[in-house]
């Protein structure tokens, strides 16, 4: 048995941030929640390259090279580059190719794969983290992102993520 009944809305999420960012304007994913932050478009980048770096450089799932981080431990910046703004047609595929990851996993990983362990090496620790935290992290992690996205998008007028409403 897969564990994807347990995470059955992941998908709904992707695809509700995915339909929201396909729709925005450059000039919309360059605005910023504040002078310090990030704009938009580096905000959902770096949603879609944490996916990559953790199942796929930590865990070791195939698929990033299919994304724009195919070496996920190294391929800096194509999130984060604020002198390369990044268009909504390459954020949608950011996403998209990077939940293509996080799929496989639904499908592939048992109930019992959540206890396995992997080590991440990280500046000089190694840490250990088990398949369901990193599981556990991308979700929240998403979940953060959408309700930093969602608040920066309502204060400028323009549509939020709404991750729950009915189809």
């Amino acid at each position: 048995m897969s564990i994807r009944r347990f995470y059955d809305r992941w998908p709904q999420y992707n695809r509700r941030l995915t339909e929201v960012v396909a729709a925005m304007s450059d000039d919309q994913l360059a605005i910023r929640p504040s002078p310090e932050r990030y704009p938009i478009w580096a905000t959902v980048g770096h949603t879609a390259a944490m996916r990559a770096y953790w199942l796929g450089a930590v865990v070791g799932e195939p698929g990033a090279e299919a994304t724009p981080w195919p070496d996920p431990n190294n391929d800096p910046d194509w999130d984060d580059d604020l002198d390369h703004p990044r268009t909504a047609a390459e954020l949608v595929w950011a996403l998209d190719s990077t939940f293509a990851i996080v799929d496989g996993c639904l499908d592939r990983w048992t109930p019992e794969m959540l206890d396995e362990t992997v080590e991440r090496h990280y500046l000089d620790q190694v840490q250990i983290h088990s398949r369901a935290s990193i599981l556990q992290r991308l979700l929240t992690h998403e979940a953060y992102h959408c309700g930093e996205l969602s608040q920066t998008l309502g204060i400028h007028g323009l549509p939020q993520i709404d991750l729950w409403r009915p189809d």
